[in-house]
């Protein structure tokens, strides 16, 4: 070990190149394990600190700055991921729920910090450590399809409420700790935190709206005016004398609104949650010493058990409190309860600035460590055993053709009267894939007496010299040349496009909205450079811009060849029904067979599987659909392999792209990332527009513009 530590260079590159190996390796094995993430990160910040290796120093320098800039992109990403449009939708219900689940925890927790003898500035500080939550089961109710849910709904929008005041209590009682106590200067202490939570949330928000709408498409500008938006409330915060997070996460919510999901928001959240804030995780494993944690465990096992256990039980006593007011159910309130259990982002962040200002003792700390542990596992755990329980909020009952296979519940505008012309954007570069794409498009486009638009972008710049634009608009017009006479061959109306454009993405999406495209077809790219992994692909900016469905094929034949296709369908929200209207287009224009794969737990009930199939057989009812058409539902613990092995019998698959979120800074995995790289056979992902349809028709039409384009 001392070899190790004489050998290894006491620089902050050495530090740096440690943390980069450890948070590319160590996260995927626990993961392997069925442990969060955050759990490996914790690990080798034990590991490698002061109680092993002594590779890392907490004290350091280097350490100091790569966590600290960790715990403010921590709470500035749990600011900016909480939906506010979910908790304007239940505002009222929100608000009850969060007040109800941040006061129980917060007095409960007082109540034992004071009975094991605790201050009470420090009790208090206990209690709102309790009274947060993290949203680690999101992905979870997101996947089921009951995102919907009142109940899901209300909770997601009280986390907001809830962590506003954890990290008020905090900065109340770091402030009180830190000078001489007085009624006075808690008065000056809370009007200057309203002053400066006001010109944060107000004054951010229209800055960054008037920059955003001034800068158009420069998203590294962008990028950056958004990291010195959060650096410059986390500096205002220390100003005023409060803890630098409470800046990061109001600024997170600040330009929220700004964002609106957008690729500069999912850059940001990209470059925290791989990089940043994992650097806090293994400050927190360094700060963690083994010697005392195994005290925690002994001596102070009363104190660790009943800071647990009143989790527990006050977080389910705030939900039982609301059960009744809104009429819950006996499972919509267990799935608040254990959504609302995970203590990591606001928890962890609040535990170490308060280890760190002397507020809370090395037991409390270790405590808090061993608390989020507990979450982290259950709290997703319980999750998914009660929310599979709800009923799926976006299932179409009843699927009527009139309002487009759609419920009253989605509010949809009436049926209009205008025809919508349908128009397939085909981008074309490559002369090896230029063939499958455009065959694709025509087919599609004939089966909705529509026409297909081959796009070819020029690339070009201010400087570019006359013969060097000549030469790629002469390619640009050869693939096109190409792309008529095939289209010509399938019988299909097209209308070529040449355009110039400095890039790609930007020239695809502006052409799709010029030409009110109803569908863009692209080919398959794969992520190979290091540009388009840190800050997305050609395919990838093009699903954060476009305004129409995008679909992404990788053929490995003819579309006329593929005659066995595979649709896993995981639940009915309005998405997976646009998949199923892809499929019933695409197999009746080429006589295909369609498997509808749905693989549910293993737990699942056989009255659970039945109901399932039996909505799913209304919409294809409903639907019309005319292509042979079989349903297997089959009980799995690994969805991605299900899928992958019943891909071996098909000739292609298709699956829809969804896009990542992280919870907490942590990233989740998505079943299509699993799929993608382990099959062999052709493969279409269809994706989202960023902008919220109208219909759940797949072409963001009503289906009586469809029949009405048919019949003409």
């Amino acid at each position: 070990m001392n070899i190790l530590i004489n050998w290894l260079p006491q620089t902050p590159i050495a530090a740096f190149t440690i943390l980069l190996l450890v948070i590319l390796t160590l996260p995927p094995i626990f993961e392997r394990l069925r442990l969060p993430g955050l759990v490996g990160l914790l690990v080798a910040g034990v590991v490698l600190g002061p109680d092993g290796l002594r590779l890392l120093d907490a004290r350091t320098d280097t350490m100091i700055l790569l966590s600290d800039i960790g715990k403010i992109y921590l709470m500035f990403v749990a600011g900016l991921e909480i939906d506010l449009d979910d908790f304007r939708k239940q505002r009222n219900q929100s608000l009850i729920f969060g007040v109800a689940t941040f006061l129980f925890p917060l007095a409960m927790g007082a109540a034992v910090g004071r009975g094991f003898g605790m201050g009470w500035n420090a009790a208090i500080l206990t209690g709102s450590l309790l009274a947060s939550h993290t949203l680690l089961g999101f992905p979870i109710v997101n996947r089921l399809g009951v995102i919907g849910n009142k109940a899901v709904t209300a909770t997601i929008g009280a986390t907001i409420i809830t962590d506003i005041a954890a990290l008020l209590v905090l900065a109340i009682c770091i402030s009180i700790h830190a000078g001489n106590f007085s009624a006075l200067s808690l008065i000056g202490q809370l009007l200057s935190l309203a002053v400066y939570a006001l010109v944060v949330l107000v004054g951010f928000n229209w800055a960054g709206r008037q920059y955003f709408k001034r800068t158009g498409d420069e998203q590294g500008n962008q990028f950056l005016f958004v990291l010195l938006a959060v650096f410059l409330a986390a500096l205002g915060a220390q100003i005023i004398n409060i803890d630098k997070i409470v800046g990061a996460f109001l600024v997170g919510l600040a330009v929220n609104d700004v964002l609106k999901h957008g690729p500069v928001e999912e850059k940001v959240i990209f470059v925290g949650s791989t990089l940043f804030i994992p650097f806090f995780f293994v400050d927190m494993g360094l700060v963690l010493k083994l010697s005392s944690l195994q005290v925690t465990l002994t001596q102070d096992l009363g104190l660790t058990v009943a800071i647990v256990g009143t989790l527990f039980f006050s977080k389910f006593l705030a939900a039982i409190s609301v059960k009744g007011l809104h009429r819950y159910n006996w499972n919509e309130m267990l799935t608040m309860w254990s959504l609302s259990l995970p203590q990591v982002a606001a928890t962890l962040a609040a535990a170490l600035a308060g280890k760190t200002a002397g507020l809370l003792t090395d037991a409390v700390f270790n405590v808090v460590i061993l608390l989020m542990l507990v979450t982290a596992i259950s709290g997703p755990i319980l999750t998914a055993q009660f929310a599979r329980k709800l009923p799926q909020s976006a299932v179409p009952s009843p699927v009527t053709l009139d309002n487009s296979a759609v419920s009253e519940s989605y509010s949809l505008p009436p049926v209009q009267d205008e025809v919508e012309q349908f128009k397939v954007i085909v981008p074309i570069s490559n002369p090896l894939t230029e063939r499958n794409l455009i065959e694709m498009a025509s087919l599609l486009a004939r089966h909705e007496a529509g026409t297909i638009v081959p796009l070819s972008i020029a690339k070009g710049h201010v400087h570019m010299d006359e013969p060097e634009l000549d030469l790629i608009l002469s390619r640009s017009k050869s693939l096109l040349a190409k792309a008529m006479a095939i289209s010509q061959e399938f019988q299909a109306d097209s209308q070529p496009l040449v355009r110039i454009d400095d890039d790609v993405a930007h020239g695809i999406v502006r052409a799709a909205r010029e030409q009110e495209a109803s569908l863009i077809v692209m080919g398959w790219h794969p992520t190979r450079r290091i540009k388009d992994r840190l800050f997305g692909s050609l395919i990838h900016r093009v699903f954060w811009s476009a305004h129409c469905p995008i679909t992404v094929m990788r053929l490995l034949d003819e579309p006329i060849y593929l005659s066995r296709v595979l649709v896993p369908i995981n639940n009915l929200t309005p998405q997976a029904l646009r998949m199923v209207r892809f499929v019933q287009i695409f197999a009746e224009t080429n006589r295909a067979n369609v498997t509808l794969l749905h693989v549910c737990d293993l737990k699942t009930s056989p009255l659970a599987m039945q109901n399932f199939e039996t909505q799913l057989l209304e919409v294809l009812t409903q639907f019309k659909v005319q292509a042979a058409t079989t349903i297997k539902i089959e009980r799995s613990d690994g969805v991605a392999q299900s899928i992958i092995n019943a891909a071996q019998q098909h000739d292609l698959v298709l699956m829809r792209s969804v896009r990542r979120r992280t919870a907490g800074g942590l990233k989740v995995s998505d079943v299509t990332s699993q799929v993608i790289p382990a099959i062999s056979c052709s493969l279409i992902l269809l994706g989202e527009p960023h902008y919220k349809q109208r219909t759940i028709d797949l072409f963001g039409r009503t289906r009586a513009h469809v029949v009405k384009k048919s019949e003409s």
